[in-house]
């Protein structure tokens, strides 16, 4: 499915090794539980924030708890990360990238900030901080704080997106922020897609300059039935749909068989961070390589159908540039979704920058061509016209 490190991760093992998470150690602690008055306030305001240790060289750290708004506008609070160069911030404030992370879990213990490597999840980290950028990293809501999360809801994860950019205005040395861009992969591409989509009236008090995401997940129908022939498809398949009952109600027993249902609901709560998850996820996710689901094709099946289309990003509004990074070798984003996603960009008059990067496979994309996607992102904040492949030769193809 359109997730991080699924595909050939566990012949990845030196680089996954480091990307080991906590399990419950952080998560769900006092830091994460808000009381109800506590979250009450401006959306995009801190409640809490704590320093964290082992950060970047010259850069502070801080773990963040931040009010937002949920999928049915009542208040929240997300958790998230800030990292804020060392360095004198220049008058008027310091430029910011908001790192919208891949697919790490549905429940709580699965949150980017409780992680042990967190900072080498960040794609392209040490050199934005070098650049004098704010890095800010939400978590998305249910990821942390109480569960589940909303897991590829667009609109949800692009709230916590822009709330974790004017939270940022609270720490030491940031200043005022207006001016950012969003970074994103797979998951995270999806939210940084929805991002541009809402940020003008969600958000009209920041100015987004561009959207960068690596293999994004865009067509999730389209992603979904792809990702079902697999074993490890299936078993996000089955992750989304645990999510979606919760979030949205949608009916699942009637879709899930009932002796699969033990087995879905364990996956559920195991984290795709590790090569220790992995393996787990690989052993507990057997039952359902047999067959799980009563149909065929869950995007033919209301209320799933709407749900899927619901969270498909269409094309930003043109005045926002986008840059999109593919691996020819992705089999989990195959890059035929991300080409058939720039064509409807382009046609919508958009300004993008294409990377298509042979050989790459979906779990390196986001570290491969990170910088690439900075240095584009040096010229948003420097006001310089945005590059467009759209009539080039590798334009959608």
């Amino acid at each position: 499915m359109f997730l991080a490190h699924i595909g050939k991760v566990l012949a990845a093992t030196c680089t996954l090794a480091v990307t080991a998470y906590a399990s419950d150690a952080r998560a769900q602690s006092d830091f994460y539980r808000a009381a109800e008055h506590e979250i009450a306030g401006t959306p995009g305001t801190i409640i809490r924030q704590e320093p964290m240790a082992f950060g970047p060289a010259n850069a502070s750290s801080y773990r963040v708890l931040y009010r937002s708004k949920g999928m049915h506008n009542e208040p929240i609070a997300v958790s998230g990360v800030v990292i804020v160069p060392n360095a004198p911030a220049p008058q008027g404030g310091r430029p910011v990238v908001a790192w919208a992370h891949p697919t790490s879990g549905v429940v709580p213990h699965c949150a980017p900030s409780v992680a042990t490597f967190f900072f080498q999840q960040v794609q392209g980290l040490r050199e934005m901080l070098a650049r004098g950028y704010v890095v800010v990293a939400t978590d998305y809501p249910g990821l942390g704080t109480p569960g589940p999360h909303p897991y590829l809801v667009g609109t949800s994860e692009a709230r916590s997106v822009l709330d974790s950019v004017r939270a940022s205005r609270e720490i030491a040395g940031v200043g005022p922020v207006r001016d950012f861009v969003v970074w994103g992969h797979s998951q995270g591409g999806q939210a940084a897609l929805f991002t541009g989509l809402i940020a003008k009236d969600y958000a009209p008090d920041l100015n987004l300059l561009g959207v960068a995401a690596a293999a994004p997940a865009t067509d999730l129908a389209a992603l979904m039935r792809d990702d079902f022939n697999t074993a490890g498809g299936k078993s996000l398949t089955a992750m989304t749909m645990w999510s979606w009952a919760r979030v949205y109600g949608a009916p699942i027993d009637k879709l899930i068989r009932p002796a699969a249902m033990p087995t879905v609901d364990q996956l559920a709560n195991v984290c795709i961070e590790s090569i220790v998850d992995l393996l787990v996820r690989r052993r507990e996710e057997k039952p359902l390589e047999s067959g799980f689901l009563t149909v065929n094709d869950i995007a033919g099946v209301e209320p799933w159908r709407s749900l899927l289309a619901q969270n498909t990003p269409g094309p930003l509004p043109h005045r926002i540039p986008v840059f999109l990074a593919q691996g020819t070798n992705d089999n989990v984003v195959p890059p035929q979704i991300t080409d058939a996603y720039m064509r409807r960009l382009c046609a919508a008059g958009s300004a993008v920058r294409f990377v298509k990067m042979p050989g790459v496979s979906h779990g390196f994309i986001a570290r491969d061509s990170a910088p690439a996607a900075i240095d584009w992102m040096a010229d948003r904040f420097a006001g310089a016209p945005a590059p467009n492949d759209c009539g080039s030769p590798q334009a959608g193809n």
